[in-house]
């Protein structure tokens, strides 16, 4: 049995910065991961799919030259050489986390699977390890539901679609949310028909109606279909490629012909084969980690990182989540997640930025509010970049003038969410921008117009 200061199980967003802070301190550090380095962010998440859609970004708008009196030839996406690319980047990527991890000297790192053989010892690769302080990082894997015919279909995963090497004919996607709304449109611009099915009846349910309906009208403009209210309730392999049976809620059926089926309907904790019976451990729900405020377990000493422990599946809430058990642990800090404002973007064009509350969401809490909406087409900067799909959105107290939350559906929505972010940071009122001046023109310059349009609800 070999003793460390700490074991880390799982290489993510969050495992890999602590282990390497701990070992900078001279800690003994058990770092186990039996895939690559860096989790999902870089392997099969952020980095390969930005990276991907930046491609069919620039498809997309060469396609559109025209409209800016822009002339080229026709437009064709070699996928070897998207992919290519891609591959490129992740492994320089990978590298630099391999370098951070091996030029450690008081960091083990075990290629392989670490699993509890107690609430503080951990079998990998047939040695026991021991320590008083151990970190959970396993993350997620792809949800795979039980439909009729599935186990008989090559269906893809977010693992496997960004290795296509050719441009799939129809995609089918299950799922309309953030993997299959950013898969379905990228692959729709490198030239593929895409259908997409949602049991709800809205894409992005968490948020607001307003917001859903704004990006599925963008997303139909570049042809882009979906089935609504709809269940996936049989699948067959055909010569051609897939045949799929999509169920409503009235009980009428549709079946659609497809070359290629993407599951992209959630994500299930890597948990069930981690031990956590021998370790004592609570799971709630299909297997997320039971925990506290300061990402304690029920176990002393034993604490969870990431998406595993279920809730916002961000790299940025994973991260934040390292610093948090640091802090409390070495910092000498009281920290907790509680409470804490965490923003998110689906990277679709045009791109939803989100921070706080839905308006739908701050209704149910009881709040008063005050809500401003306007469209991207009153925004001078994206009238000239020919950008004016989506719409700005704030909600707020009304009781004390602070914002709850805000959505940017629009061109840089993710980075333009993040200034009404910092005035929720500061706890100012939204009033502070009611009169502010903001340069011209920028995109940021809408909220000029967008506080302007704050009403009560």
């Amino acid at each position: 049995m070999k003793k460390y200061d700490a074991i880390i199980i799982g290489a993510g967003q969050g495992g890999a910065p602590l282990a390497h802070k701990l070992a900078d301190l001279e800690w003994k550090v058990a770092f186990i991961e039996k895939d690559h380095l860096g989790g999902s962010c870089i392997n099969y998440g952020c980095t390969p799919t930005k990276t991907m859609m930046a491609s069919a970004r620039l498809a997309h708008y060469a396609r559109r030259a025209p409209e800016f009196g822009v002339r080229t030839g026709q437009v064709e996406v070699n996928m070897a050489q998207v992919v290519a690319r891609k591959n490129k980047l992740v492994e320089e990527w990978r590298n630099g986390q391999n370098y951070h991890a091996e030029s450690r000297p008081t960091l083990d790192l075990y290629r392989g699977h670490g699993r509890f053989t107690g609430p503080h010892t951990v079998k990998v690769n047939g040695q026991t390890l021991t320590s008083e302080k151990i970190f959970i990082n396993t993350g997620t894997r792809p949800r795979i539901i039980p439909i009729p015919g599935l186990d008989e279909v090559d269906y893809l995963t977010n693992r496997n679609v960004m290795d296509l090497k050719e441009t799939p004919e129809h995609l089918l996607i299950l799922g309309g949310n953030y993997l299959g709304l950013e898969f379905g449109q990228m692959f729709r611009r490198f030239g593929s028909r895409v259908t997409v099915i949602e049991l709800m009846d809205q894409i992005v349910p968490r948020e607001d109606e307003d917001v859903a309906q704004a990006l599925q009208e963008s997303l139909e403009a570049e042809c882009m279909s979906f089935r609504l209210g709809a269940r996936a309730t049989r699948v067959a392999k055909t010569p051609d490629g897939i045949e799929l049976t999509v169920t409503r809620k009235d009980n009428s059926a549709e079946t659609l012909a497809g070359s290629h089926l993407l599951a992209a309907i959630g994500r299930t904790p890597n948990t069930d084969d981690l031990g956590l019976d021998a370790a004592g451990i609570e799971t709630y729900g299909p297997g997320f980690i039971k925990h506290n405020d300061k990402l304690e377990t029920n176990v002393p000493g034993v604490w969870v990182i990431g998406d595993v422990k279920g809730g916002p599946a961000f790299t940025h809430v994973s991260y934040e989540d390292h610093l948090v058990i640091y802090d409390n642990l070495l910092n000498g800090q009281e920290r907790t997640i509680a409470d804490r404002l965490v923003p998110y973007a689906l990277f679709t064009d045009p791109e939803l930025g989100r921070v706080g509350l839905s308006e739908k969401d701050a209704k149910a809490a009881g709040y008063n509010l005050k809500v401003g909406t306007i469209p991207m087409s009153w925004v001078a900067r994206a009238i000239e970049r020919s950008e004016t799909n989506g719409l700005m959105k704030v909600v707020i107290n009304a009781d004390n003038d602070r914002i709850l939350g805000a959505a940017i559906l629009g061109s840089e929505g993710g980075e333009v969410v993040q200034v009404l972010m910092a005035l929720m940071m500061a706890d100012a009122p939204w009033t502070l921008f009611e009169k502010a001046t903001f340069i011209h023109p920028t995109l940021v310059e809408g909220f000029f117009t967008l506080m302007d349009n704050v009403k009560p609800v």
